[in-house]
């Protein structure tokens, strides 16, 4: 292999426009195809709407209209602010750095900050229009992939304004497809940030009156323990209340950005939260009693916030901690004072808490003494070099794979990248937890090492890899393990889950193949489409489909994962490989979910199974 020469002609300069499209990454984190909320197309929208959100906290429009054209996979964005300066809406759209965020007197509290946004849509789409209403004039811009077509300024009866309207750019985002309810839930996090701000969504009014309150009441519908607790501040807001679940779960967020790692403004909040309740009880609880089983929101406004990375996921200002510390502890005992039928609650679940601490603590002596005398190892782990949990250049694509057996685990171990890919290997199927208590978790051999290796115990941010990947079986057993598992972590870990690391992992079902071309198909139709396209080829003396569709086509169906060979499954486990997230809509749909599906058998679960049981000859029929 001839080395390239590293000269004054290797080193390259590209445009802003161009390196967006180049490193994609850098500007809206994840690409993605649609399936999970932080795909990148959905973060085109989040940059749109900021601008438009932005012009209602400095008072200026009180209402937001979005358009979603599902067969153009377009959408649309008109608000009714200022409109940008028609002399610099081009500038504002295509020019990185350039934008009014940079003056406090104009924008303050903004969630914009970097003057990025508008261009990386405008860079990542294929159709990028954007109209600025101002003072009975309209000035109009036409992009694709950034690069300006045609503008065009004249007279309008319009209300003062912007309209965006675009396409994300199929040549970096492949095979995308929008889905509402993430469009929606998104909408819906504006609306409970902005008391006052109505968006619309096809029509559709999304509007929230008590803000944080009327979120938390949205997600937690039952299960509770009483009714949710809530502060509103001028630069603070929260609401917290507790279930019966296990862990904790957050909903955080800096100017109305909604931060999935939390930062700063989550981890002072929970400091401030257990001061104010060891104040008002005359206590000294700890943490994890306080917390455990809590579900809160928090917001906080910070006129200049620091985040991690352009996607804004977590805040990193370490000026405000002590300031929220303070004022959540404050607000926290007078809140008890003033609802003491909620604080006595409270105390009880606090008490509750500690109580099953400390009975646990004996099991888990026993259990750790017990794998202690079994190995130093974990026991079925094949690690990987690079964890999640300890900052480096692979901590985003850590992954391990919880896989069934020996010979499924065997396939991927020997295909896997050990620098950031590890396989944990279960022992047939796992227990169903559902309804279990949280000492189950330390009796189960398998489950206690299963939380070991993930390393959660403690807490969640201790995991070990970015994506806990479900790889089962593609038949009922394999189906039944995953959901046994799903229902383990919602059971025990359920914000390990809500946060966005469980994923099931898609291995083809067919293999199609003739002896020039071979196709792995992860559906029916995709086998269909496989054995016409070799059908045509190989159908050469003009004879009809359907007599020569099988002439020299083998079909493979792969019924575990066993089957598929190391050399095949490393295509799998690579670059392309398919993850499905599983998804929360709301933490309301968790417990009766579970129940259905995991609990007790009951005559609605067994009319649901025979109303949806297909027969093996439908199957057969239908190919």
């Amino acid at each position: 292999m001839i080395k390239k020469k590293y000269d004054e002609s290797a080193i390259q300069t590209v445009d802003a426009l161009t390196h967006i499209r180049m490193r994609s990454g850098m500007y809206i984190g994840r690409l993605g195809d649609g399936s999970h909320i932080d795909d990148g197309i959905y973060i085109l929208l989040k940059e749109v709407i900021d601008n438009s959100v932005d012009e209602f906290i400095m008072k200026n429009g009180t209402k937001i209209l979005v358009t979603f054209d599902a067969n153009k996979s377009q959408l649309s964005i008109r608000d009714y602010g200022r409109g940008i300066p028609l002399g610099k809406v081009i500038e504002c759209v295509s020019q990185i750095n350039t934008g009014a965020k940079y003056n406090d007197d104009v924008f303050q509290f903004s969630v914009g900050l970097n003057g990025v946004g508008l261009k990386a849509v405008n860079a990542l789409s294929s159709h990028f229009l954007v109209k600025s209403y101002r003072e009975g004039r309209c000035f109009e811009a036409h992009f694709s992939k950034g690069r300006l077509l045609n503008q065009k300024e004249a007279k309008s009866n319009e209300l003062n304004g912007t309209f965006v309207e675009f396409i994300p750019d199929p040549e970096v985002f492949k095979k995308y497809k929008f889905h509402e309810e993430f469009i929606r839930k998104r909408l819906w996090h504006y609306a409970y940030l902005n008391t006052g701000l109505t968006l619309f969504f096809n029509n559709e009014a999304i509007q929230s009156e008590h803000g944080l309150l009327d979120l938390l009441n949205a997600e937690v519908t039952e299960d509770r323990l009483y009714e949710s607790v809530h502060y509103r501040g001028e630069h603070l807001e929260f609401a917290f209340l507790h279930t019966h679940s296990y862990g904790e779960n957050y909903f955080s967020f800096v100017n109305g950005q909604y931060t999935s790692d939390g930062g700063t403004h989550l981890s002072a909040f929970r400091e401030g939260l257990l001061k104010g309740v060891n104040d008002f009880a005359k206590k000294n609880f700890q943490g994890v009693d306080v917390r455990e089983g809590i579900v809160g929101c928090v917001l906080i406004k910070v006129k200049d916030p620091i985040f991690e990375s352009q996607t804004k996921n977590k805040l990193s200002n370490t000026d405000i901690r002590a300031g929220i510390v303070q004022e959540t502890k404050e607000a926290t005992q007078q809140l008890l004072y003033k609802n003491p039928e909620t604080a006595k609650r409270i105390l009880e679940r606090i008490v509750f808490n500690e109580k099953l601490r400390k009975e646990l603590s004996a099991v888990k002596k026993e259990a750790k003494e017990k794998q202690k005398k079994i190995s130093f190892k974990i026991p079925k782990l094949r690690d990987c070099k690079f964890h999640f949990n300890e900052k480096s250049l692979y901590s985003e694509d850590t992954m391990i794979f919880l896989t069934e057996g020996e010979s499924a685990s065997a396939s991927i171990v020997a295909s896997r990248d050990p620098l950031k890919q590890a396989v944990f290997s279960l022992r047939g199927k796992p227990l169903n937890v559902y309804g279990m208590k949280m000492d189950q978790l330390y009796k189960n051999e398998e489950m206690y090492n299963l939380m070991s290796a993930l390393n959660i115990e403690e807490d969640i941010a201790n995991l070990r890899y970015n994506k806990v990947v479900l790889a089962t079986d593609a038949d009922v057993d394999g189906m039944h393990i995953r959901n046994l598992l799903i229902t383990f972590f919602l059971t025990y870990f359920e914000s390990l889950v809500l946060n966005g690391h469980l994923h099931i992992l898609e291995t083809p079902l067919f293999k199609v193949r003739n002896k020039e071309k071979t196709f792995y198909c992860f559906s029916d139709e995709e086998k269909e489409e496989a054995i016409r396209s070799l059908s045509k080829k190989g159908d050469k003396q003009g004879k009809t489909e359907s007599k020569t569709r099988m002439t020299g086509i083998e079909i493979t169906r792969f019924k575990g994962l066993g089957e598929i060979s190391p050399n095949e499954f490393k295509q799998f486990i690579g670059p392309d490989i398919r993850l499905i997230p599983v998804t929360i809509n709301s933490l309301s749909d968790i417990k009766p979910t579970l129940e259905f599906y995991m609990g007790k058998n009951t005559p609605q679960r067994k009319q649901f199974i025979m109303t949806n049981l297909v027969h093996e000859d439908e199957i057969a029929e239908s190919t």
